[in-house]
């Protein structure tokens, strides 16, 4: 059974998804894009290593430069001087990324496998602690694919550095991709 307010809601949800539905078919062709750069970062795992790195560079000369010009609008705040080493620092590391990407690829590398080994570890410790629960065993599941991943990455580090991160970025932009396109289809359908 339904009320008033349940009808309103649909109705609400219905008519905000009626620009999105009108335009199914672009969303599939920014899905079919997706699919293409996923596909062509996967053919060239280093050279989408070394874009992906490069990108966080330019990410990071971005925020050292806000950094700064944030400083200076609040300096009476007393801790300008912090602020403004801040930023420059951000600045300087998203410089020294373009002068040696590979570099910066190995480390970024080394902090994600780290990552992926502790947040691996934490999630076996959660589900352990979680036994009572039914789905303990799949956050179990996720926590030694995780771990293991991270571990996989670490063995080979530094060579791993080498296309990772692209390996990661293709597979990121098919998943994605394919999302696009279901989430277009599925408008279609419901159009």
């Amino acid at each position: 059974m339904t009320n008033a307010s349940d009808t309103l809601t649909n109705h609400q949800a219905g008519s905000d998804m009626a620009p999105l539905r009108a335009k199914w078919g672009w969303i599939v062709a920014l899905g079919v894009v997706y699919l293409l750069a996923g596909f062509i970062a996967l053919g060239s795992v280093v050279m989408a290593t070394v874009a992906s790195v490069l990108v966080v560079g330019v990410m990071m000369i971005i925020a050292g430069v806000a950094e700064v010009f944030s400083a200076f609008q609040i300096k009476s705040w007393g801790k300008f001087l912090l602020w403004v080493l801040l930023g420059a620092l951000y600045i300087i590391a998203g410089f020294v990324t373009f002068e040696n990407p590979l570099l910066a690829a190995a480390l970024l590398t080394l902090i994600l496998g780290a990552s992926l080994v502790a947040s691996g570890i934490m999630r076996i410790m959660l589900a352990f602690s979680m036994k009572r629960e039914t789905p303990w065993i799949w956050v179990l599941l996720s926590g030694a694919i995780t771990l293991l991943l991270g571990l996989l990455i670490l063995a080979h580090w530094p060579v791993s550095s080498l296309y990772i991160l692209g390996l990661f970025l293709g597979i990121d932009l098919i998943m994605a991709g394919a999302a696009w396109i279901g989430l277009g289809f599925g408008l279609r359908r419901a159009h």
